[in-house]
């Protein structure tokens, strides 16, 4: 029988859980060996505290050695920290949320372009662990000013076995995550999973096979397509693979949903969408929708850009939708060539409404 994979805590959930025993430590608590805190779909976990400390200038610290679970990434086994103090928070790195002043300190990265969740001058600590971090505050310091910055001591060393250089991340690791949790899933699995999927689908006798990359873009195909709910397999960043799967299963048409940064990879014909597999290249994307026509002012700030949906958006706002669709349709064309099979390509925003479909 296969092992169970573990899931794990995400750097930002380790932030909020420091930052909530050093918010205590603050309020004249003892130094906490486990702090509880509360996560965005209602649970509560809890977390052991590693060490912690109290500085001559009345701030106190408190750290938590990251988790991953199954799924390693390169902060895995780091200590994520943070220090609370009452002190006058550095404008220049620090947000003020409710009263409360969250800071980047040392081994956190400050986002220098634009493009990504948080805005250029901010520290690289995206918006759910911001939430977190101060939901977990608040249960120790209920209302009033309080600064909480967060640590990551080795963050300058790790930051370089990541790709925060093309994204404009500098000094730092990034805090991140949108659940709290790291969930696992072992390329076996993925590859496994899809293949069920699609013996499921044919067994049902359907000539039609949906491959989605995620739960929003496989919503958005649900809507539009009238279609059986055993013809939608979630692929996962497994194209190439589910494009071939799906020829062996002899599906008649082949439908791939998916946001913009995957159908871009697509129709640059990245075989496996994964970043830590097939990094969106900036320069790529630039030269491909320079040859769909991009040109001009749009070309200047494409080629500028600092990530897909950046791209995207200075498509959207000069009114050239004509190659977002043309994107689509190199996206088809690789598919095709993949699977030869006949595919159709949707392009699905972030609220899982169709944009394009080819």
């Amino acid at each position: 029988m296969a092992k169970r994979l573990r899931s794990g805590f995400t750097t930002g959930s380790c932030a909020a859980a420091a930052a909530k025993a050093a918010a205590l430590m603050l309020c004249g608590e003892n130094p906490p060996a486990t702090v509880e805190i509360p996560f965005p779909d209602g649970s509560r976990k809890i977390f052991h505290v590693d060490s912690t400390r109290y500085n001559s200038d009345g701030s106190f610290e408190a750290y938590i050695i990251k988790d991953a679970g199954d799924d390693p990434d390169v902060t895995n086994g780091a200590e994520i920290g943070a220090r609370a103090d009452l002190n006058n928070p550095d404008p220049a790195n620090c947000v003020e949320i409710d009263g409360l002043y969250l800071c980047g300190g040392s081994g956190v990265g400050k986002v220098t372009k634009p493009g990504l969740a948080v805005r250029a001058g901010e520290p690289a600590i995206n918006p759910v662990p911001r939430k977190m971090i101060t939901a977990a505050v608040r249960e120790a310091v209920p209302k009033g000013r309080v600064t909480i910055t967060i640590i990551v001591p080795k963050g300058a060393e790790l930051v370089e076995k990541t790709l925060n250089y093309r994204l404009g991340v500098v000094g730092g690791i990034s805090i991140l995550g949108t659940t709290g949790i790291v969930r696992p899933v072992s390329a076996d699995a993925w590859t496994a999973t899809i293949k069920a999927s699609m013996d499921v689908a044919k067994e049902a006798g359907l000539k039609d096979i949906v491959i989605s990359t995620g739960r929003t873009s496989e919503k958005g195909a649900q809507k539009l397509l009238d279609l059986e709910e055993e013809a939608f397999a979630m692929m996962g960043d497994y194209l190439e693979f589910s494009l071939l799967e799906a020829a062996k299963h002899d599906f008649t048409t082949i439908h791939l949903s998916g946001m913009w940064a995957k159908i871009v990879k697509a129709a640059l014909r990245v075989p496996q969408t994964h970043v830590r597999n097939g990094a969106l290249e900036m320069i790529d994307a630039a030269r491909l929708l320079k040859e769909l026509g991009a040109n001009g002012k749009v070309l200047e700030k494409i080629e500028k850009s600092n990530t897909a949906r950046e791209m995207y958006k200075h498509l959207e706002e000069a009114g050239r939708s004509e190659i977002i669709t043309a994107v689509c349709h190199k996206a088809r064309e690789y598919a095709e060539d993949v699977s030869g099979r006949k595919v159709k390509v949707y392009l699905v925003d972030h609220k899982a409404r169709i944009l394009a479909h080819v």
